[in-house]
């Protein structure tokens, strides 16, 4: 069972963050310059909140917000779930399907350390039931 850790070393810890006070509308073009669907809010090394393109369309679009006025502390999501570098795959996965989130960030000692999404969870499931099958694939060809 593969660990968050894990999966961090292997994707990479990077952490994409914007302040509270910066406009929705640069929340919003980071996110597409890097090709990502959420940012943490921190000031300096403290987690204030977490900021998605879901909340964009909910919570700017729909109420008839300006992007470019309206500070991203107004919009996010401040209840902020966090994974453990020691947690499983699996677990953080059922946690995100529970409460229907797409981004977990990881923390360490009360550090944000990296960010999952919940593509990145799939993909490491899917890799490790394939490398599964392949095995046993294996095993029962030299059986045979």
């Amino acid at each position: 069972m593969k660990t968050v850790d894990n999966l961090l070393k292997k994707k990479g810890s990077q952490i994409w963050a914007i302040a509270p006070d910066a406009s929705i509308y640069e929340a919003v073009s980071m996110m597409a310059e890097k090709g990502i669907g959420a940012l943490l809010v921190m000031e300096g090394e403290q987690l204030n909140g977490i900021i998605s393109e879901r909340d964009y369309a909910r919570k700017v679009i729909l109420a008839g917000k300006s992007s470019r006025q309206t500070p991203v502390k107004e919009i996010m999501t401040t209840a902020v779930l966090c994974a453990k570098l020691e947690q499983s795959v699996e677990q953080c996965l059922a946690l995100m399907t529970d409460k229907r989130i797409r981004h977990l960030p990881v923390a360490d000692g009360g550090k944000v350390v990296g960010l999952v999404s919940i593509g990145d969870l799939v993909k490491e499931i899917i890799a490790e039931q394939q490398f599964i099958i392949e095995q046993l694939e294996h095993y029962i060809a030299g059986q045979v």
